[in-house]
């Protein structure tokens, strides 16, 4: 799978640009599913990037296969989990331990993207040492504005809020901080009026 290309939008929203090698420098790297090839494509651009490297890896329906191909990269450490949500002790305590100068590598979908990278921000690591690549679903991870609840895997605009069940507009505006896109009330005016749903778009 290749990296998702998404259409203009406001400046808040995110832009990944995509993996590229460092060289040999100290390195986290976290992917999941589709984001392995991401990873593998880089050490195949630079196989010193690995020399280094911790790599943090969630198969979510990737296999076997995808597995072994990155084992076999040789990085410096290998953990494997079912989800973000398993991982990130470990994953913050790697960025708690990192030294000034070691890079991030991130891929994956978008849900992922925005909570690992708002968790390394949150430990002091520059935006310029993160590389980011968008790999998998466009689905969302959503916070609603109103009570700040969190709902993932969010692919339809609009949807309702997983925690005190509003219809929200999907919107473009992204918080780094929490690693969400921002929900708001659709029928706020018009109780009960809400729009048919729509499959979200790139």
């Amino acid at each position: 799978m290749r990296a998702t290309e998404f259409s203009s939008s406001i400046p808040s929203r995110p832009v990944y640009a995509g993996l590229r090698p460092h060289g040999a420098l100290p390195a986290l790297m976290l992917a999941e599913g589709a984001g392995g090839e991401a990873l593998a494509e880089l050490a195949g651009a630079d196989p010193s990037v690995m020399r280094r490297a911790h790599l943090f890896w969630i198969p979510a329906g990737a296999g076997p296969g995808l597995a072994a191909r990155l084992r076999a990269l040789g990085p410096a450490g290998y953990v494997e989990g079912p989800d973000y949500a398993a991982l990130r002790p470990r994953f913050v305590r790697a960025l708690a331990d990192a030294h000034m100068g070691t890079r991030l590598y991130l891929a994956g979908d978008e849900g992922l993207i925005g909570q690992a990278m708002a968790d390394a921000l949150a430990a002091g690591m520059p935006l310029e040492a993160i590389d980011a690549e968008h790999r998998g679903g466009i689905a969302r991870r959503m916070q609603c504005v109103h009570c700040k609840g969190i709902t993932e895997n969010v692919t339809t605009d609009p949807f309702t809020c997983a925690h005190c069940g509003l219809n929200l507009f999907v919107r473009d505006h992204y918080s780094r901080r929490i690693g969400a896109f921002q929900g708001v009330c659709v029928d706020a005016e018009t109780p009960g009026q809400v729009p048919e749903p729509q499959e979200i778009k790139p």
